[in-house]
């Protein structure tokens, strides 16, 4: 990384030229030129200029005004950007974007906006009546925030009075991981104090229940299934639908490519059926989940990768694996190295080690990339553990294996990061000094541990590499509010860690060239070099210089892929 330069750099023209994977509409005929920009690059060797050249879609020149009006053609394009900032087009290196679209465009949001139980009654009767709330019959509200799970009797009187006794009811926690079902929907899964009683205490953790083992309504992860299961799924038509809005919604916020963990076939399908009517104007690194511990945890995902190559703007470039939940209480399934306060446990590692480095050397060796959630830091050590493997039994190469989330680590782990090549892709607008970092966090996870929270700062200084992410549908996916968390991290109880802040250049070193790292999609995409396809956000203010306050105002006003304006603000 580069530290903000306090002046210009003198661009120089590059004459690179690579062999790339194209995506979005169709190039323009004649050459353009965009002139009077303050361009940043996310190019080290080059890192400002003020004027870019594109041809067919990909970028022809950049430097001066006068060097890169000299590379196009005499009836190019002249566009004034007036001064405006100009980036490489934005890349989110985790983000659920075809159920974001579903969930938070098309469906019942609330995005982590909720004060209190009582505020839901009006927001679940509007949902309802709408429609828009409804997938089949069951009324789903997303986005709950986690502290609502510590009310669960004001949430039985609201949802399991007369209004509700017929009507199920399921509420999405903000995480993802976390959720809770009212009576008529706990009974069409066959939730019951019965239910429970079968389980082993391994299973019945993750369901919240009184002393007779009635079951509350509360559950995380695993637990989540049997709910889920119940809920009809969206059809093929409103996949479509989300995967549509989700694109123009990314467009608007200047993201122009992302890795989109978690997909499966029916995901696949929108974003083939998308790409095919010409709307898919982006590109997409698309993973499907594996189980290290199944028998065969590569086959589903071969398969797919038959069925669905081919797509313009898709790579199917590797796989995603969960080593465990999350920290904050009362889910509590991140696994730690020490236990939990009160509880005495030490979270859930969801694979067996040895079986997870089999895993990892094996799609290593097929030259595809691991991306693993891991939040504890005992799930952040043995994943590293398992990429080491991967190293040792093939060989260094080129293949960006990634961990995502990383909630805590380990001091001693942090090196092992530039030295095994992995990638560190972190949802920084998490690193807040709030009440889900705080209150929900540090009276239960062991001292030593807690400082260690988002050590964004010193996983750059130890050489790691950081990739921007979201984790949309889970938080907003706007990268200028993320910048602006790392850079600050502030939050309604003060500052998480100012030791742990990340300068503004590495941040948009984060979002572009390294995101394309992530998606292992460099030589295309992630930095205006010649070459490289023509992937652009404008924006209204100079991102490079402005507060930290200003800069989470930031916004959008043009953004192309492929050379062809994709979003322009009204």
């Amino acid at each position: 990384m580069h530290h903000l330069a306090t002046s210009l750099l003198r661009p120089s023209a590059l004459a690179l030229c690579l062999t790339l994977i194209f995506c979005g509409a169709a190039a323009p005929a004649a050459d353009r030129v965009l002139v009077n920009a303050k361009v940043f690059t996310s190019n080290p060797l080059q890192p400002y200029a003020e004027a870019v050249a594109i041809h067919d879609g990909r970028i022809l020149s950049v430097g001066s005004r006068d060097e890169v009006r000299a590379t196009a053609s005499a009836d190019a394009e002249i566009v004034d950007l007036q001064g405006h900032a100009l980036l490489p087009g934005l890349i989110d290196s985790h983000i659920h974007a075809v159920w974001g679209g579903v969930v938070s465009l098309l469906a019942t949001d609330l995005k982590n906006e909720l004060g209190s139980v009582a505020e839901l009654a009006p927001i679940a009767t509007e949902a309802q009546r709408s429609g828009r709330g409804m997938s089949g019959d069951v009324l789903v509200i997303s986005g709950i925030p986690l502290p609502i799970w510590s009310h669960n009797d004001a949430l039985s009187a609201l949802f399991n009075g007369p209004a509700y006794a017929h009507q199920p009811v399921f509420l999405h926690g903000m995480d993802g991981h976390t959720g809770w079902a009212n009576v008529a929907l706990q009974q069409r899964a066959g939730l019951t104090a019965a239910y429970l009683r079968g389980l082993d205490e391994g299973h019945r953790k993750y369901y919240g229940y009184d002393a007779q083992l009635t079951p509350s309504g509360f559950a995380v992860d695993e637990g989540l299934r049997i709910i889920q299961a119940k809920i009809p799924a969206p059809d093929a038509r409103k996949q479509l639908a989300g995967a549509e809005a989700a694109v123009h919604y990314l467009h608007s916020l200047g993201i122009t490519s992302w890795l989109d963990p978690g997909v499966d076939r029916e995901m696949l399908t929108a974003y083939r059926d998308l790409a095919a009517a010409g709307k898919l104007t982006a590109h997409v690194a698309a993973l499907v989940v594996v189980k290290p511990n199944d028998p065969a945890p590569l086959a589903e995902t071969l398969a797919l990768q038959r069925e669905f190559s081919g797509i313009p703007g898709v790579t199917m470039p590797g796989i995603k694996v969960y080593a465990d939940g999350v920290v904050e209480y009362p889910s509590q399934t991140a696994a730690m190295t020490a236990p939990y306060a009160i509880t005495g446990k030490t979270g859930d590692l969801l694979f067996d080690p040895a079986r997870f480095a089999a895993l990892c050397i094996e799609a290593d060796r097929r030259g595809m990339l691991v991306h693993t959630h891991a939040i504890g830091d005992r799930a952040v050590h043995e994943t590293l553990n398992g990429i080491e493997a991967a190293r040792k039994a093939n060989g260094p190469n080129a293949l960006p294996h990634t961990i995502t989330h990383l909630q805590f680590i380990q001091p001693g782990d942090l090196p092992r990061f530039k030295a095994l090549g992995v990638i560190a892709s972190y949802q920084l607008l998490w690193a807040s000094a709030d009440i889900d970092t705080i209150d929900l966090v540090q009276p239960y996870v062991d001292a030593a541990i807690y400082p260690w929270q988002y050590p964004a700062r010193s996983l750059l200084n130890a050489g790691g590499v950081i990739a921007g992410a979201s984790d949309w549908f889970v938080s907003s996916p706007n990268p200028f509010l993320a910048i602006y968390q790392a850079e600050t991290r502030r939050g309604q109880k003060g500052v998480l860690d100012a030791n742990e802040d990340l300068p503004r250049e590495a941040m948009l070193y984060a979002y572009t060239r390294n995101a394309a790292v992530a998606m292992h999609q460099l030589a295309a995409i992630g930095s205006i070099e010649p070459g490289k396809q023509a992937d652009f956000v404008v924006l209204d203010r100079d991102v490079m210089t402005i507060t930290p306050e200003a800069l989470r105002e930031t916004q959008v006003l043009r953004t192309m892929v492929a050379g062809d304006w994709v979003y322009t603000r009204p």
